[in-house]
């Protein structure tokens, strides 16, 4: 038997305190669309759409149209049948769906979350107040925005004030050249509290990347490069042995994520999309069936309003 639900959406946006700068340019606005599929006892399970795309995933106007055509109810069939090219839609509806069959507990996990720091010289005082009040002990900080030269002497200082133990991310957005990851990995070949470099080169610079984790011993990370559940399975396939830096929310169907992972022993990072509360949880309670040892890319609600 093939159910029916009752769907709805509602667009919304979610205003960043400061713009968010990365390689990718300044973003001011997180845009997304809320999704509910209503069964016939009346429960309601919710799910949301928040594209990236300029890592590949539909637009919000894109998402807007498909919800648009989908009219006023769903079956479980025209949910799984969802496009490929709709990976935040496909992911927001299975999510209402799985929604349903949840129980509608708080996750009970002491979850360790990765804090983002502004890019450039803020990052030298932001750090200082999630450390003490949020007991952060992971962070990450944008790199690419600025000549590579002021962004070392700013990595500097910010390794020498970091209490012993806490660990730091470098996330470049695919915004360095090879010449410049090189000079940065010769840089943080000393450094202890780097964890990982985040995607140096930009996702077509692939086979430049795989050679660079070859030649230094800081462990590298891809994201851009697995924007897609595709790209993520070619990935492994290569032999990736890094660190895969995974956005659930714009990968496509989750069940289908969570049976790879399952199958695959993947270094993983489950990181945000800037999504709601909404998309949130859903992501939150898939790391729950999931191995995963690092702090989750999520320690960013202190970037909004």
């Amino acid at each position: 038997m093939n159910c029916e639900f009752k769907f709805q959406f509602k667009l919304y946006q979610k205003y960043f305190k400061q713009p968010l700068r990365t390689s990718h340019g300044e973003w001011r606005v997180r845009e997304g669309i809320i999704i509910s599929l209503t069964n016939s006892a009346g429960q309601i399970g919710r799910g949301e759409i928040a594209p990236l795309p300029w890592f590949g995933s539909e637009t919000v106007a894109q998402a807007e149209e498909f919800c648009r055509q989908l009219g006023e109810t769903v079956t479980k069939q025209e949910i799984m049948t969802i496009d490929d090219s709709l990976p935040c839609c496909q992911f927001a509806v299975e999510s209402a769906l799985l929604a349903l069959d949840r129980d509608c507990t708080e996750n009970s996990l002491n979850l360790n979350f990765c804090y983002l720091l502004p890019a450039g010289e803020q990052a030298l005082n932001t750090w200082q107040d999630l450390f003490h009040n949020q007991n952060a002990a992971t962070f990450k900080w944008k790199i690419g925005v600025l000549p590579l030269a002021a962004e070392i002497n700013i990595l500097k200082q910010l390794v020498a004030d970091l209490p012993p133990g806490v660990k730091l991310r470098l996330d470049a957005n695919g915004g360095l050249n090879i010449n410049q990851a090189r000079k940065l990995l010769s840089t943080t070949e000393s450094f202890k509290a780097i964890e990982f470099i985040e995607q140096p080169l930009a996702p077509e610079s692939l086979d430049d990347i795989f050679q660079l984790s070859q030649e230094y011993e800081t462990l590298l990370a891809l994201d851009e490069s697995i924007a897609s559940f595709e790209q993520l399975r070619q990935a492994q396939q290569r032999g990736w042995r890094g660190v895969y830096v995974i956005k659930t929310a714009i990968m496509g169907y989750s069940s289908r994520l969570t049976r790879f992972c399952q199958s695959n022993d993947l270094d993983v990072v489950f990181s945000s999309v800037f999504e709601t509360e909404v998309g949130r949880e859903t992501v939150l309670n898939l790391t729950e069936q999931l191995s995963h040892s690092r702090a989750l890319g999520f320690g960013v609600k202190h970037l909004f309003e």
